[in-house]
């Protein structure tokens, strides 16, 4: 088993940033990969941004691109969601997802390939 606790979420006007930390423990050796997902009332769970635990390689939703940054640190078993410039739009609930495979282009994106989720932050962006 994997636990995963999410804080750093808030309230912040249009244009701030925030940051997002991810604290996993438990079986934590096998894990290859970690996500963010976010989800807005009434709309589904979407992809924010993925990190492979090994190489670092990172991938990101378009709508977040050049804006949020994904990050890690292995000794602590921690991974980051440095969000800036934020939009009304980033309203959302986040959650952080861990995988026991490789994370890719075509599969980073895919709830099912995260085998454990954390209880998720609520993130406000005011207009």
């Amino acid at each position: 088993q994997v636990q995963l606790v999410e804080s750093g979420g808030g309230l912040v006007q249009t244009g701030g940033s925030l940051r997002l930390s991810c604290a996993a423990s438990g079986r934590t050796f096998g894990v290859r990969a970690m996500g963010w997902f976010r989800q807005a009332p009434g709309k589904e769970r979407e992809f924010v941004a993925a990190m492979g635990w090994s190489r670092g390689t990172t991938y990101y939703a378009d709508s977040v691109k050049g804006r949020f940054t994904i990050s890690r640190d292995n000794a602590r078993n921690m991974v980051y969601l440095q969000m800036n410039s934020l939009k009304p739009e980033d309203t959302a609930v986040y959650y952080c997802g861990a995988r026991f495979t490789d994370v890719t282009g075509t599969t980073a994106h895919i709830m099912a390939r995260y085998n454990y989720w954390g209880q998720g932050t609520q993130v406000t962006v005011s207009s």
